[in-house]
């Protein structure tokens, strides 16, 4: 029977994903790869939140470097924008992805949760981008999303030293959103996709994918989106229905 390297669950509109390949620090391999886009996939129709987790004592340790040894610069390359592709589909994908961190947070593992729009992190949660160390480059997307929540300089710092940064300090620097207590990471991650299910689905998905690409635009590119994105966010039925009920519940009725 083969090793099943990604196990998913759902319940009540939250569709759980998690890295099952323990022994090995969840380090991502091509099979560990393709099952991560195969459940991505296969996301139930009605999902209103995903949450991200690793098994066992580590979130993600990265590439798994035993398969990088042989490829050649092209292979290299497509694998690269592999990466991309699926790392691309947790972000744009319009469903709020939330991650569960402890451990090791490493290299790849670090790209993938910065690919997420809510992270959730142990006290024992650890953040490194090694890859200088093994004279390679990132190739994950980090020069992009890591850059931009720590900065360029701290990101070329990272790598150029290998410094790990503990819970704290990737709290400090927008790494993580919350800080949990041993354990509580699932929890937590459980209790926040679950608020976030509550939101209009449409609203939700203006959130995830426009406000990551506004960002990449220039001012004026940017309003000019964001009104489009507000009108249709903004006018769809249910949420019509939800300013009803909140305006009702505070004693105002429309205006005449």
């Amino acid at each position: 029977m083969s090793e099943q390297l990604v196990k998913t669950s759902s319940a009540d509109g939250v569709y759980t994903i998690t890295l099952a390949r323990p022994a090995k620090r969840n380090a991502i391999s091509d099979r560990l790869l393709a099952a991560l886009e195969a459940a991505l996939a296969a996301t139930p129709e009605g999902t209103r939140a995903i949450i991200l987790a690793g098994e066992g004592e580590h979130f993600c340790a990265g590439l798994d470097l035993s398969e990088h040894q042989h490829r050649d610069a092209f292979g290299t390359m497509l694998h690269s924008q592999t990466w991309h592709r699926i790392f691309g589909r947790i972000q744009n994908g319009g469903i709020p992805v939330i991650a569960a961190m402890q451990g090791a947070v490493i290299g790849g593992g670090l790209e993938l949760a910065t690919a997420t729009h809510i992270r959730v992190a142990e006290p024992d949660t650890i953040y490194q981008l090694p890859e200088g160390r093994h004279g390679i480059f990132v190739g994950g997307g980090a020069s992009v999303r890591v850059a931009r929540i720590v900065g360029a300089g701290r990101m070329c710092e990272m790598m150029l030293t290998g410094r790990v940064l503990n819970a704290e300090e990737g709290q400090r620097l927008g790494l993580s959103h919350y800080v949990t207590g041993a354990g509580e990471s699932l929890a937590k991650a459980q209790e926040l996709a679950r608020r976030v299910a509550e939101n209009a689905p449409m609203a939700n998905w203006a959130m995830v994918t426009a406000i990551a690409r506004i960002d990449n635009m220039s001012s004026d590119d940017g309003f000019f989106v964001e009104s489009l994105t507000a009108a249709l966010a903004q006018t769809s039925p249910e949420v019509a229905e939800r300013i009803g009920h909140f305006l009702q519940r505070r004693g105002q009725g429309p205006r005449q």
